[in-house]
């Protein structure tokens, strides 16, 4: 928010009340963003002004005066009707898209109950003009004001729950509660339909790399994946239909039919990879990557406008068809929660009350999150811990109530559709028949700590490549950038018996238990496959999944992490659990291995396969509960349980070792979204805000008179800051309120325009004018914040930071004794704090005892004045005769 320039105080015209103020209002809120950021876009059209909260359908606004009890006999007779509305205020309403004048004009004759209703009881008959701001919409890339959403929201069923009385009113509020459960059913109706079509029309287009379904007498069709096309034999060896591309060519040397398939197989990614590609960039730039951090910045607040939009939804869903079946290291996991997300944000717009409201569509958009994880993993309750722990800034127990419904409306609903005609909700869900010694908590906590390395290492070595790209002007575009890595790992993959198949087939063959195995794709399960050459060759395709997922993730294509973190894990698991297993074969009567059954396999290697991939998904990820309760819904083996949380503990712990942030909050602090995370990890310097503030003297400050429509035009054209604070005059500065650009700008252009036309001289001011007309002048009020939030200047950072986190705010103005004495906006905060933590971890590689911001300053308890915090404002005159109490303007003291 530091800006360069000096205060900005104009002349000021001679008014006896330019410092009068009437009586606090009951809240004001004020919108926008709180940056002043030069490259904000107001690019708005005249159809964003909000709904007020206070206002009606009709207009008018509603009273703040106590209803009149009625009679016994009327409440009867009103219980059969819904007419009875409460008492109004006769005021335009702001929907108008004109400025509300005055109410304090009386006129002549008018009745007295008019009057009182008018009128706050003590206060001035314009109180209105005072009261609950009004706003615009948020332009792109802006923050919320929570508490302004929820208080709107409340108003809004204040109105409604006063109004609505009697049957028909009890059905109205009915109505209105079940808006919200509609769209929650749409959406995990959506949210299983579109998961269902994403899993046939990948894994068919992951089999056209390989070969074809012909239409055959065993009731081959194109449209037939490999698995449907041989459906019923017991192995693909038997299968008739199928033809791969060297026999539809009539190849029959073994080396000619190897370098065909190569060929095709080569061929085909580069094309699936390329085609998802063009696909993002030419018709919906904000459906490449995961997705998972803009969800979670926007969770937290933000708005990015067209994230969620139809042809995201559009765009992501097929690409993300594509970019699977290239055989790309990604997975489909995360973007289903964008997809998910897509379809709810779809589905409010059909109801004005959801829709109007951010804080509102951001509880849906959790429950939306839920849903996506529960189609991803078949895990609904995993699903809503996902949202809890993960995704969800602000998480109440009605959002994990509505969560779950999502979460099971969408498992319920890709259940009924079986993609995989298995009874399956996901292609790698297993099952365990067998137990766990207690000599295997040993690899089971080795498999934890190779989890938590490896997240270490991919998240920094991912995020080098993210920018060393963006460094970089010499690299080629995306989309050759995508057609590279694909052909690169086509070439890598193919030779690799483990890395041909598709993610999924290859998590499933690593997580299932041999004696339940069918069809034995790589061979994991026939006698002779605990080798030493099994093992290599699952260390190096852990290995190569390692560095080609690296350079993967962040691709412009729908892409996850998810899935190849798990297969990274499971490979490693697997050959941890074949170690195991030939080391029990080789020396049975070692002390450990007394507790095993003669008869029964002692070591099951695909149980370590789901405890590698737990462990890689936590390093990666950092999450832990979750983790867990998605694992035991994909297993169904209760006695995992704790072997799973054990090796998740240790990867949390070791993944935090390499440093605190995981993989969407390193692409989150990459991409440099203003969220604060509600956490108590973070690094809070002990400072005071004083030290980081933007003072007076750096601020564009408006006087409450003095100006014109002219003069506060030309301010915004000389200023690119997103709101200016508000104080009664140069010399006191004593702090009136706070307003933003976007509603500045709207009320100067709206005021000069058909109906007011008001000319560019025409007065302006933001505090009580009695002999003000308000057919000449232009009020401000109205749109003004008249009760920021604000703090002594010598409070806390800790204090300050917790203003942002907990409420939500977007700015906080720090006054002393009314007097205004600087602001620090939610971006401010946001650089501070990334900055102390890119300068602790700097200090602990230098072997460095100070820690400084990177600002200038340095933390510990280096108050104003040296004085601490001991001293407090009341005792700043008193105290000392050194400090005489100066004005902003640093020259003229205050007597």
């Amino acid at each position: 928010m530091a800006s360069s320039s000096s205060g900005y105080f104009p002349p000021q015209i001679p008014d006896s009340s330019a410092t009068s103020r009437s009586p606090p209002s009951i809240s004001a809120f004020q919108d926008n963003s709180e940056d002043d950021d030069p490259v904000a876009i107001h690019t708005r059209d005249q159809g964003l002004l909000s709904d007020d909260p206070l206002a009606t359908d009709d207009g008018e606004i509603v009273s703040f005066k106590r209803k009149q009890k009625q009679a016994p006999a009327s409440r009867f007779l009103s219980a059969f009707s819904s007419n009875s509305t409460p008492s109004r205020q006769n005021t335009p309403s702001p929907r108008s898209g004109t400025p509300n004048v005055h109410t304090s004009q009386r006129t002549e004759g008018g009745d007295a109950e008019t009057s009182n209703i008018n009128a706050k009881d003590g206060g001035p008959l314009d109180w209105y003009a005072e009261g609950p701001g009004r706003r615009v919409g948020y332009d792109d890339m802006t923050g919320i004001d929570w508490i302004f959403e929820y208080t709107k929201e409340r108003q809004r069923l204040r109105i409604l729950y006063s109004s609505a009385t009697g049957l028909i009113g009890g059905i109205q509020q009915a109505l209105d509660a079940s808006q919200i459960w509609i769209v929650l059913i749409l959406t995990g109706l959506a949210a299983g339909i579109f998961a269902a079509a994403i899993d046939v029309a990948s894994d068919w287009l992951g089999d056209v790399k390989t070969g074809y379904c012909a239409v055959g007498d065993d009731g081959g069709r194109f449209y037939l994946n490999k698995y449907f096309c041989c459906y019923g034999y017991d192995g693909f060896t038997q299968c008739r239909d199928w033809v791969p591309w060297s026999t539809a060519l009539n190849i029959t040397s073994a080396g000619g039919k190897w370098f065909i398939e190569y060929f095709f197989f080569i061929l085909f990614s580069v094309v699936f990879g390329l085609s998802a590609s063009i696909l993002v960039k030419e018709y919906a730039p904000y459906a490449k990557h995961s997705g998972i951090p803009e969800i979670k910045t926007v969770l937290g607040g933000f708005v990015i406008r067209r994230f969620m939009g139809v042809w995201t939804l559009v765009i992501k869903s097929l690409g993300l068809c594509l970019a699977v079946a290239s055989g790309m290291w990604l997975g489909k996991e995360g973007p289903l929660v964008h997809v998910a997300c897509c379809c709810a944000n779809l589905f409010m717009k059909l109801f004005g009350n959801i829709n109007g409201n951010e804080a509102r569509k951001r509880e849906v958009l959790s429950a939306a999150a839920a849903s996506g994880i529960s189609v991803a993993f078949g895990s609904p309750i995993g699903g809503v811990l996902f949202s809890l722990e993960q995704l969800s800034y602000y998480f109440p127990d009605k959002t994990m109530w509505q969560s779950f419904v999502c979460a099971m409306t969408a498992a319920v609903t890709l259940q009924a559709f079986d993609p995989f005609r298995s009874g399956k909700l996901v292609l790698y869900q297993v099952t365990y028949s067998t137990g766990w010694h207690g000599f295997e908590m040993v690899p089971f906590a080795l498999l934890g700590i190779l989890g938590g390395v490896y997240g270490g290492l991919f998240i920094k070595m991912n995020m080098k490549v993210a920018e060393w790209k963006k460094s970089s002007k010499w690299l080629p575009g995306p989309v050759t950038q995508v057609g590279i890595v694909a052909l690169l790992t086509a070439l890598v993959n193919y030779p690799n018996f483990y890395m041909r198949a598709q993610s999924s087939e290859l998590v499933f063959s690593l997580l299932a238990e041999c004696s339940k195995v069918v069809d034995d794709q790589f061979g994991l399960c026939k006698t002779g496959a605990a080798t030493a050459s099994t093992i290599f060759l699952l260390v190096f395709a852990a290995i190569l999944g390692f560095f080609l997922a690296s350079i993967t993730f962040g691709l412009q294509i729908p892409a996850g992490i998810i899935l190849p973190s798990m297969a990274v894990g499971a490979l490693m698991g697997r050959a941890v659990g074949i170690i195991m297993e030939i080391w029990v074969h080789n020396h049975p009567t070692f002390f450990p291995f007394a507790t095993c059954d003669p008869d029964i396999p002692c070591v099951t290697p695909g149980t370590y396969a789901i405890i590698g991939a737990a462990a890689a998904l936590g390093g990666v990820t950092r999450m832990t509960v979750s983790i867990v309760v998605i694992m035991f819904e994909l297993t169904g083996a209760l006695t995992y349980v704790l072997p799973i949380m054990i090796a998740v503990m240790f990867s949390k712990w070791v993944g935090d070792a390499f440093g605190k942030r995981g993989i969407y909050e390193s692409w989150i602090h990459f991409n440099e979204y203003p969220f604060l995370d509600n956490s108590e990890e973070t690094l809070i310097p002990d400072i005071p805000v004083s030290q980081i503030m933007t003072r007076i003297e750096d601020l564009v400050v408006l006087t409450a008179t003095g100006h014109t429509i002219q003069s506060l035009t030309s301010v915004l054209a000389t200023h690119p800051h997103r709101g200016f604070p508000v104080v009664s005059d140069p010399r006191e500065a004593i702090l009136l309120g706070y307003i933003s650009r976007a509603e500045l700008e709207y009320n100067l252009q709206s005021s000069t325009q058909a109906p007011r036309s008001l000319p560019p001289e025409t007065e302006t001011f933001f505090s009580h004018q009695p002999l003000a007309d308000p057919r000449t002048t232009l009020d401000l009020r109205p749109w003004m914040d008249q009760t920021p939030l604000t703090l002594p200047s010598r409070s806390n950072l800790l204090l300050t930071a917790n203003y942002f986190q907990k409420l939500g705010v977007r700015y906080v103005l720090f006054s002393d004794r009314g007097e205004l004495q600087g602001l620090l906006t939610k971006k401010d905060v946001w650089y501070v704090l990334n900055g102390a933590e890119e300068t602790r971890m700097f200090a602990q590689r230098e072997g460095s005892s100070g820690i400084g911001l990177g600002l200038g300053l340095n933390t510990g308890l280096t108050r104003e004045e040296g004085q601490g915090e001991q001293r407090g404002l009341l005792d700043r005159q008193g105290d000392s005769e050194d400090v005489t109490p100066i004005s902003p303007m640093g020259n003229t003291p205050i007597l």
